[in-house]
């Protein structure tokens, strides 16, 4: 650990030009010409350090950063990562930037937003940052995620219970909704919602009120919500397994974030941040601790992985290599991948499937079909038929919304069972 105050601050003629790259939430920079007006960023020529690489330290100063020829780059990611609020995503990617631009326009506006995209691409920070741009920022968001908790807690979890509404309730409980109130509800894989559910969610939305489990009067809630989900909602809506109503009720504004391969110009700014993160976590704002510090062949390896495991893949990198290394510098052998690297400009190995036959398509839907009308005939309840074909009961539920969608002559009685 360094411990000695750091150098005296000589300041980067290029330092100017970092003004115009950072996000669009980034707090005030003023520069005066001569020097900007952050204090805390200490900028000097690399001393004697092995191979004259460049450093990096955080601590109760602030930021220091010894410089090598070459290493301008990373060095700017760093100051824009110390400079930004943390509930800023990290985004230089024109794509990234617009993304932000249209979070930051509906932030103040207290309406649904509806975020979607693939697993790791940052659609909890997205609301996060709508969230802290909103009137709601000194109240609470309540984040949970609907597919982490169990279907029979679901209604109570949000909706909230009185006591003994249900088997080991002692105590009553307020719910999520209730917990939100005056702030924001975020709902990540929403899809996973169970459809009775969705109607219960529907009217909580409209009317601004819930109904607790065991309760004979709704209590009113002030509550924004943010859904997200990795499935193509609307794709859901047809396919009989998200309610349509609910669907436009969530997205009166849409967001689609993009997989890390799409935008892989974010990737210095987003090592850099989750680079910082960590020595914040070691820091404890007392120590001084060093920041791995990416060098440019690592950079170029780490641009050219294709990240089918978005910014989560990124993060299990960067880790791993702190480990590996010596936590000040990261090289290209500090680097393992979560998934064997393929550069993303190769073309795809051409994949083994036999030509579709929609005859065999359909032949295998109607057995599937006949298969569950017999097993809801023979079962005495939804979930002994569930357990008799081997899947989930919420499986078989999205399974008969599917089969009734497409079969209106699908037995009513099997359809409500």
């Amino acid at each position: 650990m360094i411990n000695a105050p750091p150098p005296p601050p000589v300041f980067w003629p290029a330092l100017p030009a970092l003004l115009a790259t950072l996000p669009p939430f980034t707090i005030p920079v003023v520069w005066t010409g001569e020097r900007p007006s952050c204090p805390h960023v200490y900028i000097g020529a690399a001393p004697r350090l092995p191979a004259r690489r460049s450093a990096a330290t955080l601590g109760p100063h602030g930021l220091a950063l010894h410089l090598a020829p070459g290493d301008e780059g990373h060095a700017l990611a760093l100051i824009a990562a110390f400079l930004a609020p943390e509930t800023t995503p990290a985004a230089t990617a024109p794509a990234s930037r617009a993304l932000l631009a249209l979070a930051a326009r509906v932030a103040p506006r207290d309406v649904s937003v509806l975020i979607e995209g693939a697993t790791g691409t940052g659609k909890e920070g997205l609301a996060r940052l709508i969230h802290q741009l909103s009137p709601r920022r000194d109240a609470s968001l309540v984040a949970v995620n609907c597919a982490a908790l169990p279907e029979a807690m679901l209604e109570a979890t949000l909706f909230g219970h009185e006591r003994g509404a249900f088997t080991g309730a002692v105590a009553a409980g307020r719910g999520l909704f209730r917990e939100a109130d005056g702030g924001t509800l975020f709902l990540d894989e929403v899809a996973e919602l169970p459809l009775p559910l969705q109607a219960k969610l529907l009217r909580a939305l409209q009317e601004r009120e819930v109904m607790p489990v065991g309760a004979t009067r709704p209590v009113k809630v002030d509550v924004r919500l943010i859904a997200a989900g990795n499935r193509d909602l609307a794709a859901d809506v047809a396919c009989g397994r998200f309610r349509a109503d609910l669907y436009y009720r969530l997205a009166v504004f849409p967001l689609r974030t993009l997989p890390l391969a799409e935008r892989i110009e974010d990737l210095p700014a987003i090592a850099a941040a989750l680079l910082l993160r960590r020595a914040r976590e070691a820091c404890h704002g007392t120590a001084t601790v060093p920041i791995g510090w990416l060098t440019p062949s690592t950079v170029a390896a780490l641009i050219a992985h294709p990240w089918p495991g978005n910014v989560r893949e990124l993060g299990n990198v960067l880790d791993r290599a702190l480990v590996m290394g010596d936590g000040t510098t990261i090289d290209t052998h500090d680097l393992t991948f979560d998934t064997p690297f393929q550069p993303r400009n190769a073309l795809p190995r051409p994949l083994q499937h036999p030509p579709h036959n929609p005859a065999l398509t359909g032949a295998v839907r109607a057995q599937e079909e006949r298969s569950i009308a017999c097993a809801l005939a023979e079962a005495p309840t939804r979930r002994a038929a569930a357990a008799r074909l081997g899947i989930s009961e919420r499986t078989l539920r999205y399974k008969m919304a599917g089969i009734a969608s497409r079969s209106p002559g699908f037995p009513r009685e099997m359809r409500l069972q």
